[in-house]
């Protein structure tokens, strides 16, 4: 009785908050006001509470522009916790824009849809998501294509990091900024979720949203931790292939330190990692080491 209760009130409260916000964020999307990047980080910031989503930060976000997030996903859950961190907006499959209540949301969050299926739009696609970055909006690229279980990192895509080298032609900057980012959930009401208790907090595959959401939102308490890894620096002329197989190696570390355990001992306010350099190269990666100061270097 007592969970039914809470995904009510839950569910009250977003849909309330939802409506009250909507005809404002319709309109600053309409007029173009500054106010439509504002309002979905508010969202995000009284629903993580409301839905008893306790986030840990590791790192801060990247404060160049134009700015590309590339992250690992697990669930719908996932984009409240990194909405509550900084203004964004994300870049989603073309199914989302139908799915109740959630295509509603992100329509409101100024999502950009993609069609992973048709090829063909891929270049369209990544003028789209090229156009946002060069305005000056931090987009979220769930380079994994689907979500997980939580406890890993599946291979990144590489076809819409050619957002990055649009947006940079659009922007007319020497370079951008691509910042890995990882999400792992790691307790529930205060006690480790472990490998097998993770699927908790993720959706991964064909699992219907149903039981699922509920199921979550009657736990009360859920623990993620958000760790900002150490933003890349692409130019003109950088391989986009080797800057997914970057970023990849990245977020898997990144989750790797969150899921050993080390994310309830770490300060929120971690000290931020020097930048990296992609090297402008499509050859194998397999000779590739980072060097101390966060650079490639070639058959370290």
């Amino acid at each position: 009785m007592i969970a039914k209760l809470r995904v009510g009130f839950v569910a009250v409260v977003l849909a309330g908050m939802t409506l009250a916000l909507w005809p404002l964020q319709a309109i600053s999307m309409r007029r173009g006001w500054r106010l439509q990047r504002r309002l979905p980080q508010l969202w995000h910031r009284i629903a993580a509470p409301v839905a008893g989503i306790r986030v840990l930060t590791v790192g801060a976000p990247a404060a160049p522009r134009p700015l590309l997030i590339v992250a690992n996903h697990q669930s719908w859950a996932d984009i409240v916790v990194l909405g509550q961190a900084m203004e964004l907006s994300f870049i989603a499959k073309e199914e989302v824009r139908s799915w109740p209540g959630f295509g509603l949301l992100a329509r409101l969050q100024r999502t950009v849809f993609v069609s992973r299926e048709r090829r063909r739009g891929v270049g369209t696609q990544a003028d789209a998501i090229a156009e946002r970055l060069a305005a000056g909006d931090a987009m979220v690229l769930f380079a994994e294509g689907t979500t997980s279980d939580g406890n890993g990192v599946l291979p990144f895509r590489t076809a819409l990091f050619g957002a990055v080298e649009g947006a940079l032609k659009r922007s007319g900057e020497p370079e951008m900024t691509v910042q890995p980012v990882s999400v792992a959930w790691l307790a529930a009401n205060g006690l480790p979720l472990g490998r097998f208790g993770r699927p908790l907090a993720a959706w991964p595959g064909a699992v219907p949203l149903v039981p699922h959401l509920p199921r979550f939102l009657a736990e009360g308490s859920l623990t993620a931790e958000l760790r900002f890894g150490r933003p890349v620096r692409f130019a003109a002329g950088d391989d986009r292939k080797a800057l997914a197989k970057a970023c990849e190696r990245q977020v898997r570390q990144l989750l790797a330190t969150s899921l050993a355990g080390h994310g309830f001992r770490l300060a929120p306010a971690a000290e931020q990692p020097a930048r990296e350099t992609v090297l402008a190269s499509s050859g194998p990666e397999a000779d590739t080491a980072h060097s101390a100061d966060g650079t490639f270097q070639k058959g370290a």
